[in-house]
């Protein structure tokens, strides 16, 4: 069975709630990520992997995939 996995995902900014829709990376881990709204730097929560884990309508393909971790 082959799983479709979702490579545009929406970041919400959790300081301004600006919101953007981003491709995600397939082959490396987005630890770090600059809202275009506020330009606060935005980090995974604890025990998250990424921040499309954190702050995303839609995980990391390593997580839709198999649900580990893409950096971990």
């Amino acid at each position: 069975m082959t799983v479709k996995v979702e490579l545009r995902s929406t970041l919400v900014c959790p300081y301004c709630g600006h919101q953007a829709t981003e491709t995600m990376p397939t082959d490396a881990c987005l630890y770090f990520y600059d809202c275009l709204g506020c330009g606060r730097m935005l980090k995974p929560k604890y025990g998250d992997c990424c921040v499309f884990c954190s702050y995303a309508d839609v995980p990391c393909p390593p997580i839709q995939v198999d649900g580990k971790a893409c950096c971990g």
